[in-house]
Protein backbone atom coordinates (compact mmCIF):
# COMPACT_ATOMS: atom_id res chain seq x y z
CA UNK A 1 0.00 0.00 0.00
CA UNK A 2 1.18 3.55 -0.77
CA UNK A 3 0.25 5.40 2.46
CA UNK A 4 0.74 8.64 0.52
CA UNK A 5 -2.54 10.48 0.87
CA UNK A 6 -6.11 10.14 2.03
CA UNK A 7 -8.84 11.68 -0.10
CA UNK A 8 -12.52 11.98 0.67
CA UNK A 9 -15.22 13.81 -1.28
CA UNK A 10 -18.83 14.60 -0.45
CA UNK A 11 -21.55 16.81 -1.87
CA UNK A 12 -23.46 18.97 0.59
CA UNK A 13 -26.54 21.13 0.13
CA UNK A 14 -24.87 24.26 1.50
CA UNK A 15 -23.05 27.15 -0.13
CA UNK A 16 -19.24 27.23 -0.20
CA UNK A 17 -19.36 30.19 2.21
CA UNK A 18 -21.32 28.18 4.78
CA UNK A 19 -19.07 25.14 4.32
CA UNK A 20 -15.94 27.28 4.74
CA UNK A 21 -17.31 28.62 8.03
CA UNK A 22 -18.09 25.08 9.25
CA UNK A 23 -14.62 23.68 8.43
CA UNK A 24 -12.67 26.66 9.77
CA UNK A 25 -14.34 28.02 12.91
CA UNK A 26 -14.05 26.46 16.38
CA UNK A 27 -17.75 26.65 17.22
CA UNK A 28 -18.60 24.60 14.12
CA UNK A 29 -15.54 22.31 14.10
CA UNK A 30 -16.41 20.85 17.50
CA UNK A 31 -19.85 19.88 16.19
CA UNK A 32 -18.44 17.36 13.72
CA UNK A 33 -14.72 16.76 14.32
CA UNK A 34 -12.77 17.44 17.55
CA UNK A 35 -14.30 17.74 21.00
CA UNK A 36 -12.65 21.16 21.43
CA UNK A 37 -11.03 23.58 19.00
CA UNK A 38 -9.14 26.83 19.23
CA UNK A 39 -8.09 28.25 15.87
CA UNK A 40 -8.66 31.26 13.63
CA UNK A 41 -9.05 30.88 9.85
CA UNK A 42 -6.07 33.14 9.12
CA UNK A 43 -2.82 32.05 7.45
CA UNK A 44 -0.20 31.51 10.12
CA UNK A 45 -2.72 31.22 12.96
CA UNK A 46 -1.74 28.63 15.53
CA UNK A 47 -4.15 26.80 17.76
CA UNK A 48 -5.09 23.31 18.81
CA UNK A 49 -7.80 20.70 18.69
CA UNK A 50 -8.64 18.23 21.45
CA UNK A 51 -10.06 14.73 21.24
CA UNK A 52 -11.44 13.21 24.45
CA UNK A 53 -11.13 9.44 24.66
CA UNK A 54 -12.52 7.12 27.28
CA UNK A 55 -12.84 8.51 30.80
CA UNK A 56 -9.63 6.74 31.81
CA UNK A 57 -7.61 8.23 28.93
CA UNK A 58 -5.85 11.56 28.77
CA UNK A 59 -7.29 13.93 26.13
CA UNK A 60 -5.29 14.01 22.89
CA UNK A 61 -4.26 17.59 22.16
CA UNK A 62 -3.02 18.31 18.64
CA UNK A 63 -1.42 21.62 17.67
CA UNK A 64 -2.72 23.02 14.39
CA UNK A 65 -1.38 25.76 12.11
CA UNK A 66 -3.38 27.33 9.28
CA UNK A 67 -1.40 27.41 6.01
CA UNK A 68 -4.14 28.49 3.56
CA UNK A 69 -7.39 30.35 4.12
CA UNK A 70 -9.09 31.44 0.91
CA UNK A 71 -12.80 31.84 1.68
CA UNK A 72 -14.95 30.37 0.31
CA UNK A 73 -12.85 27.93 -1.71
CA UNK A 74 -9.94 26.51 0.30
CA UNK A 75 -8.85 25.91 3.87
CA UNK A 76 -5.65 24.04 4.74
CA UNK A 77 -3.77 23.35 7.93
CA UNK A 78 -0.83 21.36 9.27
CA UNK A 79 -1.22 19.10 12.26
CA UNK A 80 0.28 15.99 13.92
CA UNK A 81 3.53 17.67 14.92
CA UNK A 82 5.26 18.19 18.21
CA UNK A 83 4.03 21.19 20.19
CA UNK A 84 6.61 23.95 19.97
CA UNK A 85 7.95 22.81 16.58
CA UNK A 86 7.39 24.86 13.44
CA UNK A 87 5.30 22.56 11.21
CA UNK A 88 6.63 21.76 7.77
CA UNK A 89 6.51 19.04 5.11
CA UNK A 90 8.88 16.72 6.99
CA UNK A 91 7.32 16.86 10.48
CA UNK A 92 3.55 17.29 10.05
CA UNK A 93 0.54 16.25 8.04
CA UNK A 94 -1.25 18.64 5.67
CA UNK A 95 -5.05 18.65 5.47
CA UNK A 96 -6.64 20.59 2.62
CA UNK A 97 -10.34 21.23 2.09
CA UNK A 98 -11.21 22.35 -1.44
CA UNK A 99 -14.74 23.70 -1.90
CA UNK A 100 -16.33 23.89 -5.32
CA UNK A 101 -19.84 25.10 -6.13
CA UNK A 102 -21.91 22.22 -7.47
CA UNK A 103 -25.54 22.78 -8.40
CA UNK A 104 -27.24 24.35 -5.39
CA UNK A 105 -24.56 23.02 -3.06
CA UNK A 106 -20.86 22.40 -2.69
CA UNK A 107 -18.48 19.60 -3.53
CA UNK A 108 -16.14 19.21 -0.56
CA UNK A 109 -12.83 17.48 -1.26
CA UNK A 110 -10.58 16.71 1.71
CA UNK A 111 -7.00 15.56 1.16
CA UNK A 112 -4.51 14.63 3.86
CA UNK A 113 -0.86 14.19 2.86
CA UNK A 114 2.58 13.94 4.42
CA UNK A 115 2.56 10.43 5.87
CA UNK A 116 5.63 9.14 4.01
CA UNK A 117 7.49 12.43 4.48
CA UNK A 118 7.40 11.98 8.27
CA UNK A 119 10.12 9.33 8.02
CA UNK A 120 8.26 6.93 10.28
CA UNK A 121 9.29 3.28 10.30
CA UNK A 122 6.96 1.06 8.25
CA UNK A 123 4.81 -0.20 11.13
CA UNK A 124 4.32 3.30 12.58
CA UNK A 125 3.52 4.70 9.12
CA UNK A 126 0.94 1.98 8.44
CA UNK A 127 -0.68 2.41 11.87
CA UNK A 128 -0.88 6.22 11.57
CA UNK A 129 -2.24 6.04 8.02
CA UNK A 130 -4.91 3.45 8.91
CA UNK A 131 -5.87 5.42 12.02
CA UNK A 132 -6.42 8.55 9.92
CA UNK A 133 -8.35 6.59 7.26
CA UNK A 134 -10.71 5.34 9.99
CA UNK A 135 -10.93 8.84 11.42
CA UNK A 136 -11.84 10.56 8.16
CA UNK A 137 -14.27 7.73 7.31
CA UNK A 138 -16.03 8.64 10.57
CA UNK A 139 -15.74 12.43 10.51
CA UNK A 140 -16.43 13.36 6.86
CA UNK A 141 -19.97 11.88 7.00
CA UNK A 142 -20.45 13.77 10.29
CA UNK A 143 -19.48 16.97 8.44
CA UNK A 144 -22.17 16.28 5.85
CA UNK A 145 -24.79 15.48 8.51
CA UNK A 146 -23.93 18.60 10.52
CA UNK A 147 -24.18 20.81 7.44
CA UNK A 148 -27.55 19.26 6.57
CA UNK A 149 -28.86 20.00 10.10
CA UNK A 150 -27.41 23.52 10.04
CA UNK A 151 -28.92 24.42 6.64
CA UNK A 152 -32.31 22.89 7.44
CA UNK A 153 -32.59 24.87 10.69
CA UNK A 154 -31.79 28.23 9.10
Amino acid sequence: MEYGSIEREIHVDASPAVVFEVISSPEHLKEWWPDEAEIKPVVGAEGHIVFHGAASEEPKIEPITVVEAEPPRRFAFRWVYEAGDAPGPDNSLLVTFDLEPSGAGTRVRMTETGFRERGWEAAVLEHAYQDHVRGWDHFIPRLGAYLARLVSSS
